[in-house]
């Protein structure tokens, strides 16, 4: 009898586990492509003893295995196997419309990166906005991912949620709401006519979704990485308790003001669909509205700014400013991350070495990622007329730059080097130039459509 009830309790064991893994389904029955279709490009995609293999060819674009189903809220795990100097990632909620770009498969993609910039497991936003999390700000994620071995990964996708990881360790943290709802696809890139990548494979296997009971399944977090809200002009509940502030709200001119005025220009500045316009006049500087200054000052600080610039546009965001100087013509005194069309605005090709390019410090020093990743394929990552994310960090004299994610700029303050360099710049007849331990932060009227949105601070 002891025996008997022995054998209950393990049978009853064994059909728990069974039904909480039975909440997970195979998109893939290993045997054939069966509810799978390929869109966008004629790579092949194969079948080999439980493996689904994507080969490479010449002369085609980036091509994808969807599931023939979309899928909104759902846990998706892998296997993934890839080579060296090959790519591919997996698309989820992906989109495919008539109406975008001929039918261009397009959305979220879990990037599968085999350079030496080690980007796999962040979320590239395929044929749309570019990369919406890379992980140069998350150094354990870049090695999780091993070349030439079978690797497991995960995808949690939920209301505004993106999270993934790779062999267990988190690699993306995104809060979005442009896509609830979309397929699944295995990519194969384009690889043009490198004849040293034909026949090169990615695999994949063992490719499970679970779509119900998904508390029960959610992976706990222990040890947060960094997250990217792209939700506009609204905080996410992890910012609010980190201590974020939208320091503009996206509806009025609260907490704004001239930099030499008293009150919000009356003209130059307009609020539309919550995005913070400057009007294009010409390309005068600060002579139609003029700069707009935060009515608070900050000191240490993280300021957070998405910014988009039109062709030729000259702009800038500026901190540490001082609104009692130059009362005259022109801008207000302060540092400048510097915004600018690099291609079309003669100021770029100005100052020294290119300290007047985008992301630079104004005048002073070069936007330049390589300078502290030299295995960055360029000096920055721009979205050319698209939004663009600015992050500036302020700890005492220590500041950074950083533009979508990458940081490229780092200096300090403080100093007979940081003196030595403004008085090598246009700012040398300003006594203790960007030495104050507060100021206001400005946007710059330069003359030229800019657009600002998802302006928020943290002070430190």
């Amino acid at each position: 009898m002891k025996n008997y009830f022995m054998g209950l309790m393990l049978l009853s064991l064994l059909c728990s586990g069974q039904n909480k893994k039975s909440d997970f389904v195979s998109l893939f029955n290993g045997k054939n492509l069966k509810n799978w279709e390929v869109k966008n490009g004629t790579a092949p995609f194969t079948v080999k003893d439980g493996v689904i293999i994507g080969t490479y060819v010449a002369n085609t674009p980036n091509t994808f295995l969807c599931t023939k189903k979309d899928y909104g809220d759902f846990i998706l795990t892998f296997e993934g196997f890839l080579g060296e100097k090959t790519n591919s990632g997996v698309m989820f909620r992906a989109q495919s419309n008539p109406d975008f770009k001929e039918g261009r498969v397009h959305g979220y993609q879990m990037e599968m990166d085999p350079s030496k910039r080690k980007w796999t497991g962040g979320i590239y936003d395929e044929a749309r906005r570019g990369w919406i999390y890379n992980l140069e700000r998350n150094a354990v994620a870049k090695d999780a991912f091993k070349l030439n071995q079978w690797n497991e990964f995960r995808i949690e996708a939920m209301g505004n949620s993106l999270r993934v990881w790779v062999n267990g360790v988190q690699t993306a943290d995104v809060i979005d709401n442009l896509d609830a709802s979309g397929f699944i696809g295995l990519q194969v890139h384009s690889i043009g006519q490198n004849k040293d990548l034909i026949g090169r494979e990615v695999k994949f296997k063992n490719i499970k979704i679970c779509t119900s009971n998904l508390e029960k399944h959610i992976k706990p977090i222990k040890n947060p990485i960094e997250q990217k809200s792209y939700l506009k002009n609204t905080l996410t509940k992890r910012e609010i308790a980190e201590g974020w502030k939208l320091l503009w709200d996206g509806k009025t001119t609260k907490g704004w003001r001239g930099a030499k005025l008293s009150k919000f220009p009356k003209a130059g500045w307009s609020i539309e669909n919550g995005e913070l316009i400057v009007a294009d006049a010409g390309g005068a500087e600060s002579e139609n509205g003029g700069d707009i200054v935060t009515k608070k000052k900050y000191g240490d600080f993280e300021l957070q700014v998405d910014f988009k610039f039109t062709k030729g546009a000259n702009s800038g965001i500026k901190y540490f400013v001082d609104t009692e100087l130059n009362k005259g013509k022109g801008s207000s005194i302060g540092c400048e991350y510097q915004i600018l069309d690099d291609q079309l605005h003669p100021d770029a090709k100005q100052g020294t070495n290119g300290n007047r390019t985008l992301a630079s410090l104004y005048d002073l020093i070069t936007a330049n990622a390589k300078k502290f990743n030299p295995e960055l394929p360029s000096k920055k990552r721009v979205n050319k007329y698209q939004w663009n994310r600015a992050r500036i960090v302020v700890k005492g004299a220590d500041v950074e730059h950083y533009i979508n994610g990458i940081l490229v700029v780092k200096y300090n303050r403080s100093g007979q080097q940081w003196r030595d360099q403004v008085a090598a710049s246009k700012y040398k007849d300003w006594p203790n130039f960007g030495e104050a331990e507060t100021g206001n932060i400005l946007l710059q009227d330069h003359g030229d459509q800019v657009f600002y949105k998802n302006i928020k601070i943290k002070e430190l």
